[in-house]
């Protein structure tokens, strides 16, 4: 009855499609990134550097419109410590809206705390003026959108 009946061979095709998935993501870095609910749009085009095959970035993150002291607020901070976790570094999108955000000061926190290389990143080429207190405080190097595949693809981690 020919291949396909579910045999051994299968098995063989399901392990083979999981070390050529293991294969692409060699090289990658999972990267959680940390940002304000009211920057979404532009970090959209962020993760867009993502979707190109030859980008060793992969992007993880967890947007939280809720307010840092919601009901929800335990379960969502559990969740994101989780996916912060699982990520190589993290990345904080700088703009006025993230550093007025609990949630983002929060994350740069739990990141550094994890152990996790922190980077921020700015659009442009000039780095914004707004005070992060998180970023300053702890000396986190900040790039460009431009420099972020490169800066982190030559990490050591």
């Amino acid at each position: 009855m020919g291949g396909s009946s579910g045999g051994p061979r299968s098995i063989g095709d399901v392990k083979g499609l999981i070390e050529r998935a293991k294969a692409e993501l060699r090289g990658k870095r999972n990267v959680f990134i940390s940002f304000a609910y009211e920057d979404l749009n532009e970090v959209n085009l962020l993760r867009g550097q993502a979707k190109n095959e030859n980008s060793p970035l992969e992007f993880n993150d967890w947007s939280v419109s809720e307010p840092y002291d919601s009901e929800r607020a335990s379960y969502i901070k559990q969740k994101i410590s989780e996916r912060i976790a699982q990520s190589s570094v993290t990345v904080v999108y700088l703009s006025p809206h993230a550093a007025a955000s609990k949630w983002v000061e929060w994350e740069i926190n739990q990141s550094l705390a994890k152990g996790k290389r922190v980077f921020g990143v700015y659009s442009g080429q000039v780095k914004p003026t707004t005070v992060f207190p998180a970023i300053s405080k702890n000396g986190i190097s900040c790039v460009s959108w431009s420099e972020l595949a490169t800066t982190i693809a030559n990490l050591n981690l």
